[in-house]
């Protein structure tokens, strides 16, 4: 907690998109990833926002990770039937990760970390600025 509340809002973003980038790269690395059952396939994750009051100053909002939430999207099933974790029937379960939409969201969250770390950058040097005008 800062006497400037400008440095909370801004931490509180770039702590949330740390988690989200964090949950991308797990998708992603998961992708390819392929298990014998529908119920032990990987589940993609997706941060959950929400608005938080900042501590010091209750007129500003900045923002927390809530949940991380499990996709309930169905898995991929591949017949593959030389697969050693194929099932009786030959098929294989994958998650239902679309790399490309991963990818999409993976730049939109280091362009927002980058946006977070400039606001902290600049209202550092703001303040800087502040404390020398009276010399």
């Amino acid at each position: 907690m800062s006497n400037l509340p400008i440095f909370d809002v801004a931490g509180s973003a770039l702590q949330a998109q740390s988690v989200r980038l964090s949950t991308i790269a797990s998708n992603l690395a998961n992708a390819d990833s392929v298990a014998g059952s529908p119920e032990a396939v990987y589940r993609p994750l997706q941060p959950v926002f929400q608005a938080q009051a900042s501590a010091s100053d209750p007129s500003l909002t900045g923002v927390r990770v809530r949940q991380i939430a499990q996709s309930e999207a169905p898995p991929v099933r591949r017949y593959e039937p030389g697969h050693p974790l194929a099932d009786a029937d030959g098929y294989v379960f994958a998650p239902d990760v679309d790399p490309v939409a991963q990818m999409v969201d993976l730049i939109s969250a280091s362009r927002s970390y980058q946006a977070g770390v400039e606001v902290i950058n600049t209202a550092k040097e703001l303040a800087l600025a502040t404390l020398t005008m009276g010399r």
